[in-house]
């Protein structure tokens, strides 16, 4: 069998294609053999060291991915979840299944601390894997665990949100694409930033009602009031971190939503918190999702036939190229690896 590994000195350099002992389901595990990956951009920061509850060490052996799709295998003692030749999805955190997060549920990624995706055979918790609607390919599935369940949870389950309200999403990759999706099939008005207009002219075929060029437009800010008659935003989902957090909060409106879910942008000059006290607003990190928000989210798409935006599909064995690519910013929705 073989696997992707990562390791010091760390870096897209760093990925190799190793051959390793093929995986057993011990009691309560499943087999399951891959069919895809999709990259996130918590996997760029990862294979380059820079990521993790602890920081990687010299001794860290990563395989790397949290987000794939494959097929039943085997199945371990005591398995009651799925059956051989079920088709599965990883989820990003294999003990979060339901409830609020803690440290315990949160330390349960996988690509690490917990061995990911990125093998032809991997052995799982049967409680780390969910089944998925029908309808999407292999490729899609991949796309769900992290992206997709990020903006779920900000938009539909951390928000109080109502058709007809008014969010923002940042950028064109993945976590921002399926905001726009589900956003846009659940009734909401949607306004999305990028620096392209080719990709911006993109999001309108997926339901954007109104677009900003940050680069034409650097106070995205004034557009937003513009559109909602100097309320603001209801929602913003913030993924740039210190290069846009002063632009949401002047775009937020007063006891709106803020989700902060990367900081692409850099850490940047911190914002005044006053301004927080002066309209009322929240303010809240968001970490992808619990199972049981992933199945609510499996349902939405089915209903609403919702097909996630794969960009470019890869090679499993050319993820050096993959992750080069994503940190480019290349891509409109998402980069998926094909075993």
């Amino acid at each position: 069998m073989r696997a992707l590994q990562v390791t010091t000195p760390w870096g897209a350099d760093a990925i190799q294609v190793v051959e390793a002992p093929e995986p057993k389901a011990g009691p309560g595990q499943v087999l399951v053999r891959m069919k895809a990956c999709s990259l996130n951009y918590r996997d760029f920061l990862m294979i380059h060291g820079m990521y993790g509850r602890a920081a990687a060490t010299a001794n860290d052996v990563i395989t790397p991915f949290s987000d794939g799709c494959g097929y039943v295998e085997a199945v371990g003692e005591g398995v009651t979840r799925f059956k051989v030749g079920d088709r599965v999805s990883t989820l990003f955190f294999q003990n979060w299944i339901s409830g609020p997060p803690d440290l315990a549920k949160l330390s349960s990624a996988l690509g690490f601390p917990i061995p990911g995706a990125g093998a032809e055979l991997q052995v799982f918790s049967q409680e780390g894997l969910s089944k998925v609607p029908e309808f999407l390919t292999d490729h899609e599935v991949a796309t769900l665990p992290c992206a997709a369940l990020t903006a779920w949870r900000g938009l539909f389950v951390d928000a109080s949100l109502e058709p007809g309200d008014t969010v923002v999403l940042q950028g064109t990759g993945g976590v921002s694409i399926f905001g726009l999706q589900f956003a846009a099939a659940a009734g909401l008005r949607t306004l999305i930033t990028s620096s392209s207009d080719a990709k911006l002219e993109r999001t309108r075929t997926l339901g954007a009602d109104h677009t900003v060029n940050y680069k034409a437009t650097p106070a995205w800010s004034k557009p937003v009031r513009e559109v909602t008659q100097g309320r603001g935003a209801d929602f913003i989902m913030e993924v740039g971190g210190g290069g846009t957090i002063q632009e949401s909060m002047k775009a937020i409106k007063i006891g709106g939503h803020i989700a902060i879910i990367g900081i692409v942008a850099g850490a940047g000059e911190p914002f005044n918190p006053a301004a927080l006290i002066g309209n009322s607003a929240k303010l809240q990190g968001l970490s992808v999702g619990s199972r049981d928000m992933f199945e609510a989210m499996c349902r939405f798409i089915e209903l609403k036939q919702i097909r996630p935006v794969v960009d470019k599909v890869v090679p499993w064995t050319e993820a050096k190229a993959a992750i080069a690519a994503m940190g480019a910013g290349e891509h409109f929705g998402k980069i998926v690896l094909e075993f």
